[in-house]
């Protein structure tokens, strides 16, 4: 009897030693965690205010006034059919809080813009008026459309660079033992741009109970990025096939900063004929003319120059 009470007396003291580790590691990791979320958070803040251009307040002031314009802009939609306009903007994230009939509009607003730039111009007397007061109101209608693809093309490299460090951070937090939305709800809050964007929306759809399968295609549809694609298909994938989603992240993003480097050494090896031509057309002409010109002015002006051999 004393035996099994000496037993059960040890096993307890075991549990305990070994819950009160679990929870020392537990929030260690957690410590770690916020340490590295809160480093990420700075660094997007400091991001996404150096982006914050004088441009971007003209744009957002200007589209203000888009509104009224939609339905001559829907009915003049060269290049911009309203679908294809839809799959654009949503790429790019709405910016400037755009909608298709607002993006319409602002077109024609820009084309009024480019109008009276040109005429004032051509009051003014400015060289080439006469071409800027015709050209610049079509410049001012495609100016729209390029700017919407320029920040689709933005957002989804943004979405790649960010990827790999919320990966991790999600990693993290999933091995100290949180649940997969969890930590996804948990690491997003840290974060500003299209990560943020993405995985809020996702999480919001759960809550409303919209099926995890079909929350994940719709994130497949909003985006190109293919890093980003090659995620969400994982995670459907081992949604259906129980695979552990912590290795998974940690694999993928040790996999993609992988690519990230191998591109920058591909960009690395192009640039360098791009220098060796610089240098033999620019700069060994240069050095040939200095050395030449040394060379000469020696001549002239040295001890054994030209001068003092007449002179003398």
């Amino acid at each position: 009897m004393d035996g099994v009470i000496l037993s059960a007396i040890l096993l307890f003291w075991l549990f305990l030693v070994l819950s009160f580790l679990n929870l020392y590691s537990y929030s260690k990791s957690k410590e770690t965690l916020k340490v590295h979320l809160n480093e990420v958070a700075l660094t997007q803040a400091m991001i996404r205010e150096k982006k914050r251009s004088l441009f971007d307040r003209m744009i957002m002031f200007l589209s203000r006034y888009a509104d009224d314009f939609s339905a001559i802009g829907e009915r003049i939609n060269f290049y911009s059919e309203s679908p294809d306009v839809e799959v654009l903007l949503t790429k790019a994230g709405k910016p400037y809080g755009l909608t298709v009939a607002r993006f319409q509009g602002f077109k024609i607003v820009c084309v009024i813009l480019g109008f009276i730039i040109g005429t004032f111009l051509f009051i003014l007397g400015f060289p080439f008026a006469n071409v800027l007061f015709v050209t610049l109101p079509f410049i001012g209608f495609f100016i729209p459309i390029f700017l919407v693809r320029g920040k689709a093309k933005k957002r989804q490299e943004q979405l790649r660079r960010d990827l790999p460090d919320f990966l991790d951070t999600v990693s993290i937090s999933l091995q100290a033992g949180s649940g997969l939305d969890g930590a996804i709800k948990e690491v997003i809050s840290y974060y500003i741009g299209p990560i943020q964007e993405e995985f809020s929306r996702f999480i919001q759809e759960i809550e409303l109970g919209v099926p995890r399968e079909k929350a994940y295609l719709e994130m497949l549809n909003r985006n190109d990025n293919q890093d980003f694609q090659n995620v969400i298909k994982s995670l459907i994938q081992g949604s259906r096939l129980g695979v552990p989603v912590a290795t998974t992240f940690q694999n993928q993003a040790n996999e993609m900063r992988r690519i990230s480097l191998e591109q920058v050494k591909e960009k690395a090896a192009k640039a360098s004929p791009k220098v060796t031509l610089i240098t033999s057309f620019l700069i060994a002409p240069l050095i040939m003319l200095m050395i030449l010109g040394l060379i000469i002015l020696n001549m002239i002006y040295g001890e054994d120059s030209i001068i003092n051999l007449f002179s003398t």
